[in-house]
């Protein structure tokens, strides 16, 4: 039960950093990166079957440092990116991995989409080892080692 707790304490940590930072980040492709995230994390095992994507869509809504984007406009590029990762997974895995990328220059914001990654992908308890290879996989996108981030 103590990673667990580790795991929430770990989440919450993240996101009162996120709520700081994501003010000033308040830009297109930050937004667009932080959508593909959410969208290969609900994606991470594979596909994204309806009920995934509704919970994912959820916790994008109640996320507070996300707060500063108009709902509907991350709705509409999560779904986007979702719509593309079940269409031809690898192709929408390289989209939505090229967008996180465009964020390589902008090492905060990078960070930043990483930490959302985290949150979406343990908000349920259960941070697995699909939801943890696409985080890597986005820290290695955009120059971030991922041992920063304890994966």
């Amino acid at each position: 039960m103590a990673f667990w707790d580790q795991l929430k304490a770990k989440t919450q940590e993240l996101n009162g950093q996120l709520q700081v930072k994501t003010a000033q980040f308040k830009n297109k492709e930050f937004a667009n990166g932080s959508m593909a995230m959410c969208a290969l994390i609900a994606a991470a095992d594979g596909s994204i079957d309806p009920s995934e994507r509704q919970k994912t869509a959820a916790l994008i809504m109640s996320n507070e440092s996300l707060k500063v984007f108009a709902f509907e406009e991350l709705r509409q590029k999560f779904d986007w990116y979702c719509d593309k990762l079940n269409g031809d997974f690898d192709f929408g895995k390289v989209e939505a991995t090229a967008t996180i990328a465009k964020l390589k220059s902008k090492p905060e914001q990078a960070r930043a989409v990483i930490q959302i990654g985290i949150i979406i992908g343990g908000a349920d308890g259960n941070f697995d080892e699909h939801e943890k290879k696409a985080v890597k996989e986005a820290c290695f996108a955009v120059g971030i080692n991922p041992g920063e981030f304890d994966l």
